[in-house]
């Protein structure tokens, strides 16, 4: 008995021994490598680099901009069928285990030397949630024995200072399961095209079998092993009673099946999106917007953003085939192995769906052409008429009556489809010309749409917002209403005659004229408008000054610093088609200012609104529930820029230019409609600017590197006719709105040659505004703001030589 209990007591000291030797070497681990570890507390704060998503108005999905294409949910939010196919495949004990899990090590050690007897040196992990969380975060990839101390340390730290919902979602959120995605979120739209919500379960097992290694799961490359790795996750959901086992055995007998995710262009916003990631970065710097997980709802209405790409696409290329053929994209002088050398040319990103093809032969009557996949077509004659050569002089060449007139054999081209049936085929070139299109919301400044040239691949060049160019005509509203803030009239009487000044020493003299360059006498404020007349134009700005002038143009922010010349009356200046657009919305909305805007609100990756445009305050707007109240009323905080008498008076006046003016092209369009030509010296600029009673919108056209459009071309053959087809098609479902007319204003029956009141049996009468006390009497009279006869230009003005 006694040497039983010495035996007895020899063991107690021994395991003492022992225990105080483990306890020691645990110390001196931790001692050891636990002493420069990472600050694991970062992870309470810490919030992974998440992918921001840029939307249209109406929802849909324009742009993404992320370093890792992860989108971050909470894990309170995701579905418990994802929960679960995660721990059940990674670590079942997660939410017992002190970071380690000690039953899982035992587990791993002896199946590791079972693998080393059989000669199977491939270990097994017993890495916890917790532990993995430590590498990806804190430390590094590195397979060893030092790495796996530091890991496990960490686990246990970081399993005091975070909850164990905080560490799972940290996980599921940060790592990495192929196909570019980053997060269990943006797994399920990369292989499924789906949200985490409407993953099924063999879904979502698949993507809890994807941790270890993605790639040895590929869901084609490698479908065999992905099913049976994923099988193994079901089985592993049975085992741990998240499923029951018929709904295991249902899942897997479903296929792996994947949905690659789909594009998302809204309508090719690019110019737009572009705009956009530029305006964030500024606002919320670089990181972020590739990190920072914002969602951005913009301004975009993606149907008028459809139709002002296809309207300006369309206008480009009419201009174009007025301008002649340029030549083929390239010529295969050698015919031998034409159709491989065709399969490996690379179009240019401009052509779009525009095929290349090769020219076979000619006949009479077509040019037979040939595809790189073995296929063959004609181009008739009549789709070659259009392409007569430019020659130089700004002329074309003669009549196209044979295919060969116009191309040859071995010419390379691009070409579409324009019959079902027959393979038919139309000749295309790329143009040359480019321009910009903006459509806003003349109330609030909100862009609608923005096509900022042919082609974004091929130019970022946003000529909508980048490109200052010389608005030309377009310009002159701004002078007319200062005249009329000076005390004009529409029916004020200006001499349209030959006007010359001297430009000072060594100037010479500057002698504006009329692009017909014929001289028209004394016309109304309104004609000088409508007809586009130079001469009135200058005429009027030197009279009332170009200081009242610049002031105006200033606070329509059309030109941020102008010097007082009397050529920038005729827009010299420069200025952008979105200073344009928005200056003639402010005109429309009744002279009060408005700051064009392409984001409507950002909010950070919990969905707290960080920015909106709309800062008016609205008491009442937010309520637990609707119970009848009325809609709150909220304040109308735009400055005012002119009175709205004045700004109805330039509406009307533009609205003359579309019905009688040099804008009657965009008449066609059927509906209440005002704007304004823009032509600058050699038709080097075009322009057309306009609105309806709720819709704004302007076209620039014009060369990157400026040169003349044509003797003939001006903005009403250029411009408008972009215009006319996008009102066409943006107001085709709305109802005629005539232009609102504010309190004031007196409508009265003049004759639009005189000015003067309309007497029986006049034909050219029109309803003219008038502010009060400024409408023409009964004596005859055009009066100015002061009751004075006015008709400017008969009396010599300074620094103009008596010349008129």
């Amino acid at each position: 008995m006694a040497r039983v209990l010495g035996w007895l007591g020899a063991l107690v000291a021994l395991a003492a021994v022992l225990a105080v030797i483990a306890g020691g070497g645990v110390l001196y681990v931790f001692y050891r490598y636990g002493g420069d570890l990472p600050d694991y507390q970062q992870l309470g704060d810490y919030e992974p680099p998440t992918v921001t998503r840029v939307h249209a108005g109406d929802g849909r999905l324009l742009a993404e901009y992320a370093v890792q294409k992860r989108v971050f949910v909470p894990v309170e939010a995701m579905p418990k069928r994802v929960v679960d196919a995660f721990l059940a495949a990674e670590d079942q004990h997660f939410y017992s285990h002190f970071g380690i899990d000690l039953r899982g090590v035992v587990r791993a050690a002896i199946s590791n030397a079972a693998n080393l007897w059989r000669g199977n040196r491939r270990p097994v992990g017993a890495s916890t949630i917790t532990q993995q969380v430590a590498k990806n975060f804190l430390l590094s990839n590195e397979l060893s024995i030092e790495r796996k101390i530091r890991e496990a340390i960490l686990a246990v730290r970081i399993e005091r200072a975070l909850s164990k919902h905080r560490i799972l979602e940290l996980y599921l959120n940060e790592i990495y399961l192929g196909y570019g995605s980053y997060g269990v979120a943006a797994a399920a739209l990369n292989y499924f095209d789906r949200s985490l919500d409407e993953l099924t379960l063999e879904e979502a097992a698949y993507l809890a079998a994807l941790p270890k290694a993605p790639s040895n799961y590929h869901p084609i490359y490698r479908h065999g092993a992905a099913v049976g790795r994923r099988d193994w996750v079901i089985g592993r959901m049975v085992d741990e009673r998240f499923i029951t086992p018929e709904a295991g055995a249902a899942a897997r007998l479903r296929p792996l099946l994947v949905r690659r995710r789909g594009g998302y262009d809204a309508a090719a916003a690019d110019y737009f999106a572009e705009d956009v990631r530029r305006e964030l970065v500024k606002r919320f710097g670089e990181r972020g917007l590739y990190e920072g997980g914002l969602s951005v709802r913009t301004t975009l209405d993606s149907r008028l953003q459809d139709i002002a790409r296809r309207a300006l696409r369309q206008g480009l290329i009419a201009y174009d085939r007025r301008h002649g053929w340029r030549g083929p994209l390239a010529r295969f002088v050698d015919m031998a192995d034409w159709r491989q050398r065709l399969a490996a040319y690379q179009p240019p990103l401009a052509m779009g769906e525009w095929l290349p093809a090769l020219v076979l032969s000619l006949s009479q009557q077509s040019a037979e052409i040939g595809f790189a996949d073995g296929r063959g077509g004609l181009i008739p004659l009549a789709e070659l008429k259009w392409a007569r050569a430019w020659r130089a002089g700004q002329r074309l060449g003669p009549e196209i009556r044979h295919p060969s007139d116009v191309l040859a054999i071995g010419d390379l081209v691009a070409v579409t489809a324009v019959d079902p049936v027959r393979p038919i085929h139309a000749l295309h070139q790329i143009p040359e010309v480019d321009g910009g299109i903006i459509a806003m919301d003349p109330h609030t400044g909100r862009v609608l749409a923005m096509v900022g040239g042919y082609q974004f691949a091929d130019s970022q060049y946003n000529r909508a917002t980048q490109a200052l160019r010389q608005p030309g005509s377009a310009f002159k509203p701004i002078v007319y209403a200062a005249a009329l803030e000076n005390g004009f009239t529409p029916s004020s009487l200006i001499l349209d005659a030959p006007f010359v000044i001297d430009q000072g020493p060594g100037l010479g003299k500057w002698k504006p004229a009329n692009y017909t360059r014929k001289f028209y006498g004394p016309s109304t404020l309104r004609l000088g408008i409508e007809k586009s007349r130079n001469l009135m134009t200058v005429r009027l700005a030197q009279f009332i000054g170009m200081d009242s002038v610049v002031d105006m143009a200033r606070r329509f922010g059309v030109v941020n610093r102008m010097p007082a010349r009397l050529s920038m009356a005729l827009g010299a200046g420069e200025s952008t088609l979105m200073r344009m657009v928005a200056a003639y919305a402010m005109l429309v909305n009744g002279g009060k200012r408005i700051v064009p805007s392409l984001i409507d609100r950002v909010q950070d990756r919990r969905g707290r609104t960080i920015f909106r445009h709309d800062d008016r305050p609205c008491d009442g707007c937010v309520a637990t529930a609707w119970r009848g109240q009325s809609a709150p009323l909220i304040a109308d905080g735009r400055a005012t820029i002119v009175d709205s008498s004045i700004a109805y008076q330039l509406v009307s006046i533009l609205q003359g230019v579309v019905e009688r003016g040099t804008g009657r092209r965009v008449s066609a369009v059927g509906k209440p409609l005002g704007g304004k030509t823009g032509t600058t010296n050699d038709s080097k600029d075009t322009w057309f600017i306009g609105f309806s009673p709720d819709l704004a919108a302007g076209v620039f056209v014009g060369f990157d590197r400026p040169r003349s459009l044509g003797r003939s071309e001006t903005g009403s053959s250029v411009a408008a006719p972009i215009f006319r087809d996008f009102m066409a098609a943006a107001l085709a479902d709305q109802p005629a709105i005539p232009f609102r007319i504010p309190s004031g204003v007196r409508l009265v029956r003049v004759n639009a040659t005189t000015g003067l009141l309309a007497r029986a049996g006049d034909s050219n009468v029109i309803l003219e505004a008038f502010r009060p006390g400024t409408e023409p009497t009964s004596s005859g009279l055009v009066l100015d703001g002061s009751g004075a006869a006015l008709t400017i230009g008969e009396a010599p003005l300074e620094g103009t030589d008596g010349l008129y």
